[in-house]
């Protein structure tokens, strides 16, 4: 029976969504793996490494390349918005006021499972298959180290909300690190994608941006908040094109574009509100797409054995900076476990930066594929292991400030 590519499109709509809200209401999945993750595994089993190989005439027929394509266009959309959403939610106001606190605890966060996910990417360059072909080895080092290093703040304030302490002392300071971490992140990004050819571009479009930043601030300041939600995403959609047409990505302009917003401009009801359906009504389709672009041709069990590597130097990186800072800032006992286990979270945002790393061929689907898993592995560790560390020290950290 022929089918029009519409059809067939809402049939793959339907069991984005329908599938991973079963699995993860019938299977109470959430203290293990809040949806976000369930979503993120879905896209994985429905990847052409899985369901394409169980069932390649059927996968063939709902992911043909028409219907892919449509997808691509809404998950591109919707993380643009969730990284202009991540970019303007980062207060860096808060993180001067705790200038010292904040700059040792987010270096030390960022640098170490960096220097361990860049020795661990490496081993790897003795490998044929892990490299993109048209990445330098310095790419791909430091592409993959900073994949160990990144912190998911959105996910991360998502998680944080489910174990009662966004609010806390100890949850504003994760924030602030996390926060500072994420611009890094970015800033590295940027150094990565540095195109020599398209040099003058990219010089050009940042001298235009800052120009165009100032008046876009003074333009955003006499608007009322419902005019400003609309023109923010006028501003999104030509700073993403911007970006990508000098060679950096439109990933970069969108965190770009929403870190020089405030937050004060919106209300932070409607911002959680926007978050929360963008998670819930387009994001998936962005799992989904992920998910379509793993590859086990050098085998699973390579694969796997290099994802376990990765969330080795992830968390151990991440844990042995965490407790490094808690010594030089002589905290209290349990907080630099707690904090350390909750700032490796990786989910959406590393998976935002492998794809881009992914486009850019600095990688190849394998490796996208094990640093998928390692995402997966590093934020379903999250609350089982941070939950009962809370219940032990919660009189004690909930007094520190």
């Amino acid at each position: 029976m022929h089918m029009a590519t519409t059809e067939i499109f809402l049939i793959a709509m339907l069991i984005i969504f329908s599938l991973p809200y079963l699995i993860w209401r019938v299977g109470q999945t959430d203290y293990y793996a809040p949806l976000v993750v369930v979503q993120i595994i879905t896209g994985i089993l429905l990847g052409p490494g899985i369901l394409g190989r169980a069932y390649p005439e059927y996968y063939q027929f709902v992911f043909n390349p028409q219907v892919v394509q449509s997808l691509n266009g809404i998950a591109w959309w919707a993380v643009m918005i969730f990284v202009m959403i991540a970019g303007i939610e980062l207060d860096l106001k808060k993180a001067w006021e705790h200038r010292r606190e904040s700059s040792i605890t987010a270096g030390l966060a960022l640098g170490v499972p960096l220097v361990f996910g860049s020795i661990a990417a490496l081993g790897l360059l003795g490998y044929a298959g892990w490299m993109g072909p048209k990445a330098q080895s310095w790419q791909f080092v430091l592409g993959v180290g900073m994949a160990c290093a990144v912190t998911a703040l959105p996910i991360l304030i998502l998680l944080m909300e489910k174990l009662e302490i966004l609010r806390q002392p100890i949850g504003q300071r994760i924030l602030r690190y996390a926060s500072l971490d994420d611009i890094a992140i970015w800033g590295v990004l940027a150094v990565i994608l540095l195109d020599w050819e398209r040099m003058g571009r990219q010089l050009g479009f940042l001298l235009l941006f800052g120009v165009a930043t100032i008046l876009y601030r003074r333009l955003m300041q006499g608007l009322q908040e419902r005019d400003r939600w609309y023109v923010a995403f006028i501003w999104l959609a030509a700073c993403a094109f911007a970006a990508d047409w000098a060679g950096l990505h439109y990933m970069v302009g969108a965190f770009l574009a929403g870190a020089v917003m405030d937050a004060d401009w919106f209300n932070q009801q409607r911002m959680d509100f926007l978050r929360a359906n963008v998670l819930m009504a387009v994001m998936p389709v962005f799992f989904l797409s992920t998910g379509l672009r793993t590859n086990w041709a050098l085998g699973g069990s390579a694969v796997f054995l290099v994802a376990a590597v990765m969330l080795f130097a992830s968390v151990a990186g991440k844990l042995t900076g965490i407790h490094i800072a808690g010594k030089i800032l002589n905290w209290g006992p349990g907080e630099a476990s707690i904090i350390g286990w909750l700032l490796q979270t990786k989910a959406l945002i590393m998976i935002i930066f492998v794809n881009i790393l992914l486009d850019k061929q600095i990688i190849t689907s394998e490796t996208f594929t094990a640093l998928l898993l390692m995402a997966i592995g590093s934020t379903m560790l999250t609350v089982p292991v941070v939950y009962p560390k809370l219940q032990r020290v919660a009189q004690l950290i909930f007094k520190t400030s």
